[in-house]
């Protein structure tokens, strides 16, 4: 059975330790256009830093900071701002940047506090601090007598800092420039014999390793382009993903820029992003594991080519939500598809060259359908390849006529010959190469534009098209949309296009934001397991870098049959004797002024109980020691009815008791729940089978909705927008026992004094 939790900072599983300035632990950073990779060596003691600039004022930091911010939390470094008695030394090696010695030559900036606690930042010339050339020295830095400023008359405070950088500059750098350059200038930088000394120079980290858990990882170059990628190699590892990686090469950092700032269709990738994902390549290589290389029809707006672009009937450009947002590039556009082509080839090649087997993904490929519902298939290049007068679809959820249909069709098999392409160039490159496409199940399904799947799931995709069909719907699984409309879904695309459970993947996730991840986590591996359990082919967890975001970490139980909290009820029903504590977890810190700061762990109270008073007779002792050994001690938890709360309402069920939500004409699953005033509510999971009424806006719904595993109401069709959904209930507790031992005394009993059976409340999703 698959379980997960979400690690916390500090909550390390395994501790070891580690270097300060471990190569490892570096990132970069640069203005959006300017690109550069961070790639480690081999020796554990070196780094390479490769960098593009497009603007003749763009820098690129290399950068160290005290805080670990990009680990999963059991691996991260502890975090260590104090670097008294720390000595670093290294070698510098650079070719295309200013020297060492030039007035705007390389400079450490540290940013700290002072001895008085105030913010502030030195600036470290690293030339006061080498011995050799401008572009070839040995640089040694002692933190206790080290000074910024042009003399080296500003003593920096040791003893606080958060964080260290190297700005990095090509030879015409002119600050404050933003004219982009007719032609990128490049630079390099080799820092190697990296040496840290001293009794500041020792990290506490976070070293554990998780068992293999057979999901596959989605990693995403857009994301990640800052950290060495063994770094994300090593990850993977760690987190026990499989032995596939989907790997998204993005849409905004990979691409060769021109002197316009838009993409170079004659350079393919540039020099960073190559050098990056040749190094990706191999370390998960090293690693026994193999990446799916995921193309996109998505390009950042401003990089992409305008003739390359989805439009809209009026001329406007196809624009995602994203901020920036993004566009796509026409199926219809040579130019582009060809580029796509030119990308796959080079991704491919990088596999050859680290001895895996050749692998890639088409993604996003379909035409955009705009906020305002409007299709944008109106660009030059999808004009002149219609042969005249297109009719004008304005929105899809429309009424169509046959004119509108047959423009559909067209451009499904316009779609589907586009991605024939690309799979034909893949094949030429690397003839074994296996190939996917991925389809977004919520924007090609829309069930308020029932003809759309005709330009967004062409019946051309059918098998054997593909050798794998890779299934994406993140939107339904978050937004808590009825699992029985995702399974008729994935049914209907099986029918559609003929790939069997055996040949497909599925992509589950994503979750965006932080705020709510543990709900939405606990949907996206449910989701995983649902797909799991339909046998397809292989299950990704989307993406990795939410998964260290969140400390997202998944594991199998050793006894796959073995509940959380099974659907079976405490044996002995309680009376007004039992001992019911609501509590709750705040952590108070007394200031030395004598002020409270208070932060409430916990949104909700978590009950315990004492049972023992319920216990009357030696048979129901009996029965509690049965169910005791039953439930393996705490191993498993059970229902339990709250003598003093098991009611939606106070008196008998009425479907108005709670409100539970409101309609907003796509949602169609809603969670039971109980307030408590000022804004407390409590999930139902465990709602008495039967007892559940449900109304929309007063009026009682007797049939057209289910009642699903853990609480959750599933509608057969969405509420109005706007609609309120109450609905009343029984229900029951989940709790466990609080401990694996239970101590019960037979003469006592006898006597008449009630045992301690202490019960605890389990959350559950």
């Amino acid at each position: 059975m698959i379980r997960h939790w979400l690690t916390r900072p500090g909550e390390h599983l395994e501790k070891g330790w580690l270097k300060r300035f471990d190569p490892e632990h570096w990132t970069v950073d640069f203005p959006r256009g300017t690109i550069a990779c961070i790639v480690t060596g081999t020796d554990g003691h070196s780094l390479e830093v490769e960098a593009e600039f497009l603007r003749r004022g763009d820098l690129v930091g290399l950068i160290w900071e005290s805080e670990d911010r990009w680990s999963h939390p059991a691996h991260a470094r502890a975090t260590s701002r104090d670097y008294s008695g720390t000595r670093l030394s290294f070698r510098w090696q650079s070719t295309g940047l200013i020297g060492l010695d030039q007035p705007n030559g390389p400079t450490l900036t540290i940013e700290g506090r002072d001895a008085q606690g105030v913010a502030r930042s030195w600036y470290v010339r690293l030339w006061n601090y080498a011995e050799g050339t401008a572009q070839n020295a040995r640089i040694e830095l002692d933190f206790d007598s080290l000074a910024g400023g042009w003399a080296a008359d500003d003593p920096v405070a040791a003893g606080d800092i958060e964080r260290l950088f190297v700005s990095l500059a090509p030879h015409d750098y002119a600050a404050g420039d933003d004219s982009i350059r007719t032609a990128s200038a490049t630079g390099t930088l080799m820092i190697s014999d990296i040496v840290c000394a001293g009794p500041g120079s020792v990290i506490e980290v976070g070293s554990s390793w998780q068992p293999d858990h057979g999901f596959g990882a989605c990693s995403a170059y857009d994301d990640l382009y800052h950290l060495p990628p063994s770094r994300v190699a090593e990850a993977i590892d760690r987190l026990g993903f499989g032995q596939l990686v989907n790997h998204y090469v993005g849409m905004s950092h990979y691409m060769a820029l021109g002197g316009d700032g838009r993409v170079d269709s004659a350079k393919g990738m540039n020099g960073p992003a190559l050098h990056w994902h040749e190094a990706y390549a191999a370390a998960l290589a090293a690693r026994g594991r193999t990446p799916i290389w995921s193309i996109s029809y998505e390009i950042l707006a401003q990089f992409c080519p305008e003739a390359w672009a989805q439009r809209r009937s009026d001329g406007a450009m196809g624009l995602t939500g994203w901020s920036p947002p993004s566009a796509l590039v026409s199926p219809c556009s040579e130019a582009a598809i060809g580029y796509l082509g030119d990308i796959i080839e080079e991704l491919l090649g990088l596999s050859a060259g680290a001895g895996l087997s050749p692998m890639m993904q088409i993604g996003e490929p379909w035409w955009w359908i705009d906020s305002d519902r409007q299709p944008c298939l109106y660009d030059a290049s999808a004009q002149s390849a219609f042969e005249g007068p297109m009719p004008l679809v304005h929105d899809v959820t429309d009424v169509m006529s046959s004119e509108q249909i047959a423009l559909l069709d067209w451009a499904g098999e316009k779609l589907a010959a586009s991605t024939a392409a690309l799979v034909a160039r893949a094949k030429v490159a690397a003839p074994q190469c296996e190939t996917h496409l991925l389809v977004y199940l919520p924007s090609i399904l829309d069930p308020d534009a029932p003809e759309l799947s005709r330009a967004n799931l062409p019946v051309e995709w059918a098998a054997p098209a593909f050798d794998k069909l890779q299934i994406e719907d993140y939107d339904w699984v978050t937004s808590q949309v009825a699992p029985t409309r995702r399974e008729t879904a994935c049914a209907a695309v099986e029918e559609r296009l003929g790939y069997p459970p055996d040949r497909q993947h599925y992509l589950a996730g994503f979750v965006l934001e932080e705020e709510g991840a543990p709900d939405e986590w606990r949907r996206v591996i449910a989701a995983a397991a649902d797909a799991r359990a339909r046998q397809v082919d292989e299950v990704f967890i989307w993406a990795l870098p939410q998964v260290l975001r969140d400390g997202v970490t998944i594991f199998e139980t050793e006894d796959g049959t073995m509940q959380d909290v099974a659907d079976v009820d405490f044996p002995i029903a309680l009376g007004s004797d039992v001992s019911v504590r609501p509590g709750f977890s705040t952590q108070v810190v007394v200031s030395a002024s004598g002020h409270e700061y208070r932060n409430a762990d916990w949104q909700q109270a978590r009950n315990e109980y004492d049972a023992g008073p319920g216990v009357r007779s030696e048979a129901e002792l009996q029965v509690l020691l049965g169910f005791f050994r039953a439930r393996r001690g705490r191993a498993e938890g059970f229902r339990l009815r709250d003598p003093f709360d098991h009611r939606s309402g106070s008196s008998d069920v009425s479907p108005f008791d709670q409100e539970i939500g409101t309609g907003d004409g796509a949602t169609m699953r809603f969670a039971l729940t109980k307030g408590y005033g000022e804004g407390e509510k409590r999930r139902i999971t465990r709602p008495v089978t039967g007892s559940v009424r449900v109304a929309i806006d007063g009026i009682e719904q007797p049939w057209g909705w289910t009642l699903s595993d853990k609480g959750y109401v599933d509608f057969d069709s969405a509420p109005a927008t706007g609609a309120v959904v109450t609905a009343g209930f029984q229900f029951d507790v989940p709790v466990r026992f609080a401990s694996d031992q239970l101590e019960i005394n037979r003469a006592t009993f006898m006597a008449g004094e009630a045992p301690s059976v202490p019960l605890v409340e389990v959350r559950e999703g």
